[in-house]
């Protein structure tokens, strides 16, 4: 992994790092050929020519890099996770509630491989 991803994650507070890293090892286990680097001073997941950037900030983290429509229904079951820009707001206690085949769905559509 580059240095910068690196020091990007260790530098995350420790209240959002256990969500950060349910959701960076899931697209790590998901996706075996992604390239995790550092793009706009954030983690960005990238697949082909497919991108998803996933960031912590106070609220939690932001996920966000997919055409519009193409995230499997997720913005649709979790409205209130949504943002007017299209980014997906996610507070560690909602995150709790949604199970990792939920996001993983999630990211094959934004990542352009759902079947």
């Amino acid at each position: 992994m580059d240095a910068a991803v690196q020091n990007y994650i260790d530098a995350i507070d420790p209240e959002r790092r256990p969500l950060f890293d349910r959701l960076h090892e899931l697209l790590l286990r998901e996706f075996p050929d992604i390239d995790v680097v550092i793009s706009y001073q954030m983690p960005t997941y990238v697949l082909g020519s497919h991108r998803v950037y996933v960031a912590a900030w106070k609220h939690g983290l932001s996920v966000y890099g997919w055409d519009q429509g193409q995230d499997g229904g997720f913005t649709v079951r979790h409205p209130e996770l949504l943002t007017h820009k299209g980014t997906i707001k996610l507070p560690p206690a909602a995150a709790a509630d949604i199970d990792d085949d939920e996001f993983a769905d999630l990211f094959r559509h934004a990542l352009g491989v759902a079947a």
